[in-house]
């Protein structure tokens, strides 16, 4: 029987996801949990724009659209935080010509005041519900009584791992934020939170009610020396942290944020992309 190129790479795709669930992932073994498959899912994949740093946003667009990603978290080097009303439609008019939404800014660096009106503004301009931020702790009250002005907008704090002095973990984040509007939270960054000693799993579920957003990516050790992979060649338990978005409902993205041979990314995106897509169908 003849097997077209298609279904041979489908196959492909699929059974090597398979090998890497059931062989290659070195994370702890987990208690089994509720089965649940891709039906259930309210979560999208999507992209950070931090991984075409290095390019403009063409070759960005060309790239989500050849893996058949729709969402994007801008960043102000694609959008600049003082674009105007008439460069802003254009940008969104060109995503849309891929079949790309930018669904999110950020994450942008607040630190004064002034800098967090600039910001709340720009997002509201942009005219999305999400906004990265990474703001010191003490403008975090300004932080506060500010949001009440953009009811409709999640401030979710970017966490950044053993690298900064801020925001490591979700924990951190948790515990500076849990007092505040319900509309401040986190965007959980699996590869940095792991990286800081955490386990990514067990943080969606007990931080869940305050995850906006998520960076998704693979990292070599649960310490300060991993070193982000392309997804599935490193220690984070995909199928466990998949079956826990759907366990704890998370509606949110999950963009991709790859930060390996970041001047020649691609064939790292499209296995990271794939590698996640087969994951989601058998996880």
């Amino acid at each position: 029987m003849k097997i077209g190129r298609r279904t041979f790479i489908r196959t492909g795709l699929a059974g090597g996801a398979a090998l890497a669930i059931s062989s290659c992932n070195t994370a702890p073994a987990r208690e089994e949990e509720p089965k649940t498959t891709a039906a259930d899912n309210k979560f999208h994949l999507s992209c950070a724009d931090w991984t075409f740093h290095l390019f403009d946003i063409d070759t960005a667009l060309q790239t989500l659209q050849k893996c058949d990603i729709h969402y994007l978290c801008i960043k102000d080097f694609h959008l600049p935080l003082d674009a105007t009303d008439e460069q802003i439609k254009a940008f969104h008019a060109k995503c849309a010509e891929y079949g790309v939404t930018g669904y999110g800014v950020g994450p942008i660096y607040q630190n004064t005041e002034e800098e967090v009106d600039k910001a709340f503004a720009y997002a509201r301009k942009v005219g999305v519900k999400v906004m990265l931020s990474v703001p010191p702790y003490e403008l975090l009250p300004y932080v506060n009584e500010k949001i009440k002005e953009y009811p409709e907008i999640k401030y979710a704090i970017h966490l950044h791992g053993p690298d900064l002095e801020v925001y490591q973990d979700a924990t951190v984040i948790w515990e500076k934020v849990k007092a505040l509007n319900p509309n401040i939270g986190m965007c959980l960054d699996i590869g940095h939170d792991f990286r800081n000693g955490a386990d990514p799993v067990a943080d969606l579920e007990k931080y869940h009610t305050r995850v906006f957003d998520m960076h998704i990516k693979d990292e070599t050790d649960n310490s300060k020396e991993g070193k982000c992979v392309e997804m599935g060649r490193g220690k984070i338990d995909f199928p466990a942290f998949v079956r826990m978005m759907r366990k704890v409902g998370y509606e949110g993205m999950c963009s991709l944020e790859y930060e390996k041979d970041m001047d020649n990314p691609f064939i790292g995106i499209a296995e990271s992309y794939g590698y996640m897509k087969a994951v989601i169908e058998l996880a």
